[in-house]
């Protein structure tokens, strides 16, 4: 799934956690396995935020999507501007959503640009 926004919750031990609609597919993966991947994609990777955004159903293929196995979790998307793998620590009920908080295990970095999102579209940063 693609989510508008995660959160650090802690640097000590690192802890993120997303938000998951209780109706997507992602949510009952996290809740039957303990585990959420993050990938922050990069500008040139709009194309794969865009992808998992729809329906699981609507999913066609039409994007390829490349993926990196990790040791533990589940997989992230190869060559993704910052990636980690969290094992959940805590789960919290948040209406239609569920606020799962992870522990962070494996995190990865590679060099480019930031995909942003702000005011209902994909945008960019601007530096004189």
């Amino acid at each position: 799934m693609t989510a508008n926004g995660v959160l650090s919750a802690s640097l000590d031990p690192p802890l993120a956690l997303v938000c998951v609609d209780k109706s997507r597919n992602t949510h009952r993966y996290i809740n039957d396995n303990g585990w959420f991947g993050i990938s922050i994609v990069r500008k040139d990777q709009a194309n794969i935020a865009m992808y998992y955004v729809r329906d699981a159903a609507d999913r066609t293929g039409d994007v390829e999507v490349p993926l990196e196995q990790r040791d533990e979790g589940p997989p992230v998307i190869a060559g993704a501007l910052a990636a980690m793998s969290c094992k959940v620590v805590a789960r919290h009920d948040a209406g239609d959503h569920t606020i799962f908080v992870g522990e962070a295990v494996q995190l990865t970095t590679n060099d480019g640009d930031p995909l942003l999102y702000y005011t209902g579209k994909f945008g960019k940063i601007e530096l004189d």
